[in-house]
């Protein structure tokens, strides 16, 4: 403590006993709302690699250690507060226990982390307190350090600045406000703040030094973990970003670039009025691996796709494109929709990074008006004619990647004028239950559009009312729509 010769300095008025009561519990409260924050944020094996949630565990430990700083400086403080009945020599009894009042941190934990001591100047006396024995991990019985002996204890780096340190205070009168780590006789390595002021005698020289030393080695820990899990989160967030930018630089590039109707073949005698449209998730901002596609092939004929694979980012992204090339290569090359299926599966399960995928393609040909089509684990297209709609009787055909080997075949469906054909992929349909029936569900629900597909003029007319019904709805993946038209 300082010394009797700032005795002249007025002395401040004691708080409240039941302020500071009121204060206690208060922060026990808090600490017992924050330990139910720091159940909910645990983190377990399965969570351990998410960096929000170990940013968000760090943060809940370093506050449990200000709360319990906090707690133990006002029972400090409570301790030194005379009772009410101090001044006629009866103990007071203990304040009635409060039943909503969680359980304190252990007694004299804060205590054990701070202690005193004192170097007098003028007799070389050294008094240390017994909490500051324990925080050097030394034994009263080896007695306390001088000023001089002191930086032995000090770990090499910090020596020099708490050399400034001492020397501030003994020769210019400066506090001492500093940290510095000290190694033990253990060879544990703790860190210490230290404040402390120099006491003159009636000259103005130095004549002694206290200090008041607290170890806050757990405190530093918590504080370093905060800030390594908020780096590593902001590094996540950064890469996510940059993922995320080049997973729609790539699908851009990949998908179709136009926008309005187009007619395929060109200068043919009976054309398709073509429209597409992707349709980003209604629940996050993740790109999936999702496609549609048209193209007029060389014997005349027009190829149609729609196509998803698992996963999102550029993962998902860079091998959707790896398909679309794969499936427009072998489509100019004259391979059928059926045997096209069986290569796309081949080359998904010797992948590099092996994926899975579902996928619809059909040939389209003018002179006959037929669609030649197969699928792997795909919703079939939807046919309306005549203001009805139906989903085509769908061809044999296991998801891409699923298996080695596997046979595709294929159906033939012959079309009218003025039929319209709707591809899709399964993210378009929001699942509003879950179960068999709720892929039924939602292609019924597509097929209610028939009697306004029936009154629009064009194919871009006919996915501007797919937008409308489900451009906004909660959807927990990202969709692809494909709309062919047949002339007449």
């Amino acid at each position: 403590m300082p010394s009797p010769l700032f005795a002249d300095h007025p002395a401040d008025r004691p708080p409240e006993r039941e302020t500071v009561e009121a204060l206690i519990t208060q922060a026990r409260r808090l600490r017992g709302g924050l330990d139910a924050v720091r159940r909910e944020s645990a983190v377990d094996t399965d969570l351990a690699t998410d960096p929000q949630l170990r940013w968000q565990r760090a943060l809940c430990d370093l506050a449990v250690h200000h709360l319990d700083d906090l707690d133990g400086h006002l029972d400090q403080l409570r301790t030194g507060l005379p009772t009410e009945s101090d001044d006629d020599g009866v103990a007071a009894d203990a304040p009635p226990a409060t039943a909503a009042e969680p359980e304190p941190p252990q007694r004299g934990a804060l205590l054990r982390r701070v202690g005193s001591a004192e170097w007098n100047l003028l007799t070389d006396e050294v008094s240390w307190s017994d909490e500051l024995f324990a925080i050097f991990g030394r034994s009263p019985a080896e007695g306390p350090l001088t000023l001089d002996e002191l930086p032995a204890l000090v770990h090499p780096e910090d020596q020099e600045g708490l050399a400034a340190m001492v020397t501030d205070c003994l020769v210019d009168g400066r506090p001492i406000d500093g940290e510095f780590r000290i190694v033990r006789p253990d060879a544990t390595l703790r860190t210490v703040h230290m404040v402390g002021e120099p006491v003159l005698d009636a000259d103005g020289g130095t004549a002694c030094m206290w200090a008041v030393l607290r170890d806050v080695s757990e405190l530093r820990r918590s504080q370093q973990a905060v800030r390594e899990t908020r780096d590593s989160l902001h590094r996540e967030r950064q890469i996510a970003q940059t993922e995320h930018r080049l997973a729609v630089e790539l699908q851009e590039a990949v998908l179709p670039p136009w926008r309005g109707s187009l007619r395929f073949p060109q200068g043919g005698p009976v054309a398709l009025d073509l429209a597409g449209r992707y349709l980003p998730a209604g629940t996050s901002a993740l790109i999936g691996g999702g496609w549609y596609d048209a193209l007029q092939l060389p014997d005349g004929t027009t190829l149609l796709s729609v196509g998803d694979l698992t996963g999102h980012g550029a993962t998902a992204t860079s091998g959707m494109a790896m398909v679309l090339g794969a499936l427009r290569g072998m489509a100019v090359a004259g391979h059928r929709p059926g045997p096209l299926m069986a290569f796309l599966n081949q080359l998904l399960d010797t992948a590099a990074q092996p994926a899975l995928g579902s996928a619809v393609c059909g040939r389209f040909a003018p002179e006959t008006r037929t669609l030649e089509w197969a699928q792997a684990g795909h919703p079939a297209p939807l046919l309306f004619r005549g203001g009805t709609g139906r989903a085509l009787d769908p061809p044999e055909g296991v998801l891409l990647g699923a298996t080695s080997g596997a046979s595709y075949t294929q159906h033939t469906e012959q079309l009218e004028p003025g039929d319209l054909l709707v591809l899709h992929t399964d993210g378009l349909l929001p699942r509003r239950s879950h179960g068999p029936d709720a892929a039924h569900e939602g292609a019924e629900r597509l097929l209610s559009l028939a009697p306004r597909f029936a009154g629009a003029r064009s194919a871009q007319d006919s996915v501007r009312i797919v937008v409308e019904e489900f451009g906004s709805a909660e959807r927990e993946d990202d969709a692809c729509v494909l709309v062919a038209r047949v002339g007449d």
